[in-house]
């Protein structure tokens, strides 16, 4: 059996990609489920350690048009990051850089009550640099190999002159 440089690659980017999804399974999250009503607020709050992106979900099953604000507090309760939702999921990143309680801080701009499901934890980017050093040479394993497939590939002419 003949192993060739894209098989190489192929199974390099599915160890890369499979290594990449255990790392995000395992991440430290909080899951929080709430009903904001008419101009309230809900915070929820998550210890990080180091330096790293950190991430919020957010998920309102019932959507209908409604608008959340978000906004992502440092230890010191600095706004580092703010966003308007006005979709059924929301995703953001945000780096932080000290440890200690971080927060988020969700307000309901709308006059109707509305469900939320979310999510808010750190990434653990640093632990997917390896993977996605994996992902990277089998990608290039098989565009190298993919390459000197089709330029050495010649195309069957037909004679111009038949009649």
């Amino acid at each position: 059996m003949k192993i060739s440089l894209f098989k190489i690659g192929l199974t390099l980017v599915i160890v890369g990609m499979i290594w990449i999804s255990i790392i995000f399974a395992d991440i430290e999250k909080i899951q929080e489920q709430t009903i904001l009503k008419q101009s309230s607020s809900f915070e929820i709050e998550s210890h990080f350690i180091g330096t790293d992106i950190g991430f919020y979900k957010v998920h309102m099953p019932e959507f209908s048009g409604q608008e959340i604000f978000i906004q992502i507090l440092d230890v010191k309760d600095n706004v580092i990051q703010e966003q308007i939702v006005q979709t059924k999921m929301s995703v953001g990143y945000f780096d932080f850089n000290e440890d200690g309680t971080y927060t988020a801080k969700i307000t309901n701009l709308t006059k109707n009550q509305v469900n939320l499901d979310i999510e808010f934890g750190n990434t653990n980017s640093k632990e997917m640099t390896p993977p996605g050093i994996l992902i990277l040479v089998g990608s290039i394993a098989m565009i190298i190999m993919s390459y000197l497939k089709i330029k050495n590939y010649k195309m069957a002419q037909p004679d111009e002159n038949i009649s």
